[in-house]
């Protein structure tokens, strides 16, 4: 079937994964990628498939209400993919605005377009919402996040996602407008902007700069490797059930000093040094404000409705992970001396 996909934050970690998936998967799709090209979206991401002939890119922002709404005219959308979010929870402290105008009223500006523009005719229409398991809030030492678990978000990032959920269900059942809802944990893998934690620290570990752990470390995140992620999506974008949430976790539990030793351990095999001298960087810091102390996904709904699950246990993830950063070091030097953001002026202007 024949069908023009919007996918936004396209040119970002995840998103990138998700555009090359879907132009690679499916060349009757046409395939256009929206990014605003903030200091984590990326074109370089997704320079061998930039030639494609079922994929187009557009720069633009999803806060930009006529903007939005020529763009769906121009195209015509039979669905959309949303990605487009600010994601890091420590920026959200200090600059919530910024994730409220574009996780919250870029959610709404998207979702009033597809609605104006499908006017009812919601046919083989479909919004998918890619969100986090932050929404959920923190959990004690037991227990799984479910799709039915209440929402109690700590942080301005987590909340302006919440309300970004609430909003796309609300048009689900005010509007009758079909939507599906995802809540991943963290990913991790290649191209992502090193101010997450494991491409950070595998930068750090390379320049021999010191690995700044919040607090005692014993923070606990459920890992996912990003193209499992984005297999995950594809899943959920073709056969999840209209108005369903479905959970995408890793099954796979870490502290973050286990994880952080996990990778000393592995970075120090690849790099060739005597073994525990990447450990000697760690250094401990001032916990940030309102840190939310273990997430964990139950993902049983998606594996026994859909299908899937993880295709890498986390230490092959994390080998391919750390095996992708040091044969990219162009990469990985042009994004953290900001040389990406020419390749858009470069490659478009």
């Amino acid at each position: 079937m024949n069908k023009t996909i919007l996918i936004t934050g396209g040119a970002g970690f995840i998103g990138s994964h998700v555009v090359r998936l879907f132009v690679n998967k499916y060349p009757n799709y046409k395939i256009v990628n929206l990014d605003k090209l903030t200091y984590a979206g990326n074109l370089e991401n997704l320079k061998d498939i930039e030639e494609r002939s079922n994929y187009i890119f557009e720069k633009g922002d999803i806060v930009d209400k006529d903007f939005i709404h020529r763009l769906f005219a121009k195209y015509n959308f039979d669905a959309i993919i949303h990605l487009a979010a600010e994601s890091h929870v420590d920026r959200s402290i200090t600059n919530p605005m910024e994730f409220i105008m574009t996780n919250v009223v870029g959610t709404v500006n998207l979702l009033n377009a597809a609605k104006n523009l499908w006017t009812e005719d919601f046919q083989n229409k479909l919004f998918y919402h890619v969100s986090t398991d932050e929404v959920y809030g923190s959990l004690g030492d037991t227990g799984l996040f479910l799709e039915t678990t209440p929402y109690d978000p700590q942080s301005p990032y987590s909340s302006s996602k919440a309300s970004s959920d609430h909003f796309v269900r609300a048009y689900g059942n005010t509007y009758k407008l079909p939507f599906v809802i995802s809540n991943c944990s963290n990913n991790y893998g290649p191209n992502q902007f090193p101010e997450k934690l494991v491409p950070l620290f595998i930068n750090n570990i390379k320049h021999k700069k010191s690995l700044p752990v919040y607090g005692d470390g014993q923070f606990t995140r459920d890992w996912l490797y990003v193209v499992d992620h984005a297999i995950a999506i594809d899943k959920i974008f073709h056969s999840g059930q209209n108005g369903e949430t479905y959970n995408i976790g890793g099954f796979n539990e870490w502290t973050n000093l286990d994880l952080i030793h996990l990778l000393c351990e592995k970075m120090d095999i690849a790099l060739g040094n005597i073994e525990g001298v990447s450990k000697t960087l760690i250094t401990y810091v001032k916990d940030r404000p309102g840190h939310d102390k273990r997430y964990a996904i139950d993902a049983n709904k998606l594996k026994n409705e859909l299908g899937w699950e993880p295709s890498l246990q986390f230490e092959e993830g994390l080998e391919k992970t750390i095996s992708w950063y040091l044969s990219n070091e162009e990469w990985l030097d042009n994004v953290t001396s900001g040389e990406y953001q020419k390749y858009y002026d470069h490659q478009y202007n």
